[in-house]
């Protein structure tokens, strides 16, 4: 048989590295057309992380009341702490503000994409003080991506602390290596036994305090009080264990919680004051980015929650949280939030400012900060 040219070439066996290519190629291709499947399955099964979601975590289903609070004496706008460990908070306007939604759906999201999140202790908590602006410096904090923290007041040291440790860990929302775990508790700071309960768990424990004015505060209580007790005695008639003598009564919570200064030994007893930040409620009003600023800082977080984020609505005379980017309209705290202060005798007004000044003017002076309340 002769030589055939044609019939050779048509025989021809590839070599090694061309097969080698090929396998290459295949296996490249077929990964390629795995992945391209897995991203389709697993966005099916992701929840919806629009801005505008209202789903909700089940760990914040129940969430203390929330109350609006102003710098003013006539308005009840941004403080909303609870009288009772059942209470609810009432919701922002249109599901406590999408803001706070869309980061707990981000940090949602994150959940599926980490296996190493579990629930931790908080390394910081919000421990005061009642209508100072707590519940407002939790949702603004909530909206940073590095920090999740539980709605509800858990009460843990002051209320629950036979059930351990382990029963108050798995209150706390799953969070990552890199995230912060917070709570919020505004009895706390008066409650004698909280600082070593809190110091035995962990002496790095970071704490911050929400302080107002306190004959503002006290006025503000009270009103809280009245909205769901009507026939409670007069204001006048509680602050003085006799009215004619002009003593006031220091028994009196909505008295007693404004002594900060007498509050705050116990603490220093503890813990150094570098590991404490005392927040104006008065400028987490006016100036909601720059109180942020600092509570940021002292977190060790980066500067997210900013400016951006906040719209100040004169009608309501508090700041409303906005999406930074687009023209979402702003949510404010609820609706029913704007408790009108009943009218206190002046004189009663300027007893309690006489009582109060020297208390502030200790605080001041252990603080480093001049709160401008006299």
């Amino acid at each position: 048989m002769e030589y055939s040219p044609i019939l050779h070439n048509l025989h021809v066996v590839p070599s090694p590295h061309v097969k080698n290519k090929l396998f290459v190629f295949c296996i490249m291709l077929s990964l390629w057309v795995y992945m391209i499947y897995c991203c389709v399955g697993y966005c099916s099964t992701v929840p919806n992380l629009t801005y505008g979601s209202i789903k909700r975590h089940a760990h914040d289903a129940e969430v203390d009341r929330q109350g609006s609070a102003s710098a003013g004496a006539s308005r009840d706008l941004l403080n909303n702490e609870n009288e009772g460990v059942d209470s609810r908070a009432e919701e922002w306007e249109e599901s406590r503000g999408e803001a706070t939604d869309n980061n707990n759906n981000n940090n949602a999201m994150s959940g599926f994409l980490n296996e190493s999140e579990s629930k931790r202790l908080p390394q910081a908590i919000i421990i005061g003080v009642k209508k100072g602006g707590t519940r407002a410096l939790l949702e603004f904090l909530r909206l940073h991506p590095d920090i999740r923290a539980v709605g509800a007041e858990p009460h843990f040291f002051d209320r629950n602390y036979d059930k351990g440790l382990d029963w108050y860990r798995e209150l706390m929302p799953k969070s990552s290596e890199g995230q912060l775990t917070m709570e919020k508790t505004p009895s706390y700071y008066v409650t004698k036994e909280v600082p070593a309960r809190i110091y035995t768990m962990s002496k790095d424990t970071k704490l911050i305090v929400v302080v107002r004015d306190p004959v503002t505060r006290a006025i503000s209580d009270y009103t809280q009080t009245r909205s769901k007790k009507p026939d409670i005695p007069s204001f006048e008639s509680l602050t003085f264990k006799n009215t004619s003598a002009g003593l006031i009564d220091t028994t009196w919570s909505a008295v007693q919680i404004g002594m900060y200064a007498k509050h705050l030994e116990r603490w220093l007893q503890y813990f150094p004051m570098d590991q404490l930040l005392f927040v104006s409620g008065e400028r987490l009003i006016s100036d909601p980015a720059g109180e942020m600023a600092r509570v940021q800082d002292f977190l060790g977080l980066r500067r997210v929650v900013t400016e951006k984020y906040f719209h100040f609505n004169p009608t309501k005379g508090f700041p409303c949280l906005k999406r930074p980017e687009g023209n979402s309209k702003p949510h404010c705290l609820g609706k029913t939030k704007g408790r009108t202060h009943p009218s206190i005798d002046p004189e009663v007004v300027q007893t309690l400012r006489d009582f109060y000044k020297p208390f502030n003017r200790k605080f001041y002076h252990m603080t480093g900060q001049d709160f401008g309340w006299d």
